[in-house]
């Protein structure tokens, strides 16, 4: 990707080595095999995985501790500049869409962290991948999950590491417009096959979304170059919940997803680059995922 000099956001919160301990739920330690299931539910670009540890964990505790004092990333942290520069382009896209449709767009934080660090939403934990609260409209990530995208997931590239952001903003924006929200409310009211696919739909907007920002940087700005589509297409593919169950329990339960297969997170990643259209996005009428 082409981003040496380009603007970088002023969201972004850096409180790295602020965190530290385990995460307790219910008055208890959390148990590897239940961040495992977190994990396969929501290791990446997915639904809160706090949501996923609060079902097992019988609720998570109020976090009473004030959140770190943000700080600025080191200047000579390229990793942490690349995802400022990143999150400032979603800022600029994503505020250009809004006024076009006569809206106003509020941008999120996004915050650096590593081990634990307190959230809205609960505690949040690295090992549960990045995920975006809709409580304090953050986005949260500890930057060593790129080595986990490249060496566990294999998919490598700096597109692949920026769809993760995108991905995560598109939830914001979802937030924003109001679609969480209403998914949430019916879920709630929904069986479990049928909240595991109101979900699916969800992440698969947040997906297309992604594809939108990509297309319309693109535009702007010129950012990517040869083989950096395919390096985001690779990521999508990699986390779809047919291959992260495969790859966990060794068979596909495919009411058990909730964030969509492979194909279908490439399928609408591909739909939102290849429209720039927000509007193309709408999983929930359309007749096929």
């Amino acid at each position: 990707m082409r981003m040496n000099n380009r603007r970088e956001s002023d969201n972004l919160e850096d409180r790295r080595g602020a965190g530290g301990g385990g995460l307790r739920l219910g008055g208890g330690r959390l148990g590897l095999g239940a961040i495992v299931i977190a994990l396969v539910a929501s290791y990446f670009l997915g639904v809160n995985p706090l949501t996923v540890l609060n079902m097992l964990g019988g609720g998570l505790p109020a976090v009473e501790q004030s959140a770190p004092q943000a700080q600025r990333p080191p200047a000579d942290d390229a990793t942490a500049r690349f995802v400022s520069q990143v999150l400032a382009s979603t800022e600029d896209t994503w505020r250009q869409v809004f006024q076009a449709n006569g809206k106003q767009y509020r941008e999120p934080k996004l915050v650096l962290f590593s081990g634990v660090t307190p959230t809205a939403c609960g505690a949040g934990q690295s090992a549960m991948g990045p995920f975006y609260c809709p409580g304090d409209q953050k986005v949260y990530i500890d930057l060593q999950f790129f080595g986990e995208l490249k060496d566990r997931f294999k998919a490598p590239g700096e597109f692949a590491q920026a769809y993760v952001i995108a991905h995560e903003v598109a939830h914001h924006v979802q937030n924003l417009l109001g679609i969480s929200e209403q998914v949430q409310h019916a879920r709630q009211q929904a069986g479990k096959a049928e909240a595991n696919a109101l979900s699916v739909k969800l992440e698969l907007q947040a997906d297309c979304l992604a594809g939108v920002w990509g297309k319309r940087t693109d535009s702007m700005q010129n950012i990517l170059e040869p083989g950096d589509l395919e390096a985001a297409l690779n990521a999508a593919s990699a986390i779809g919940d047919d291959r992260l169950q495969q790859q966990a329990q060794g068979r596909i339960v495919p009411e058990s997803f909730t964030h969509g297969s492979s194909a279908q997170r490439v399928r609408w990643f591909k739909r939102g680059f290849e429209s720039g259209d927000m509007n193309q996005c709408n999983t929930f009428k359309a007749a096929q995922l």
